[in-house]
């Protein structure tokens, strides 16, 4: 059931961050690839800052944009569009 939240939660974080960020989309798929991996890239940095983002569905979601939004950045400061 966790596995089902995670994905619940990446794909609106992965939707919230495409439309908070400029520029084109990625799509549907590509915004739910973004949320996954910005749930994973929130994640990671929240830990290695020391910070808790506490518990909860509200939480999560906040962390997983925080890190959609991040990588949505780092790809197109790479790759513009």
């Amino acid at each position: 059931m966790e596995f089902l939240w995670f994905i619940l939660i990446g794909v609106t974080a992965g939707w919230m961050a495409g439309q908070y960020m400029r520029g084109g989309g990625f799509g549907v798929a590509g915004d739910i690839v973004m949320g996954l991996s910005g749930a994973l890239v929130g994640g990671f940095l929240f830990h290695q800052l020391g910070w808790s983002a506490g518990g909860g569905l509200i939480a999560a979601l906040v962390v997983a944009t925080i890190g959609a939004g991040v990588l949505l950045f780092l790809v197109r400061v790479i790759k513009p569009a």
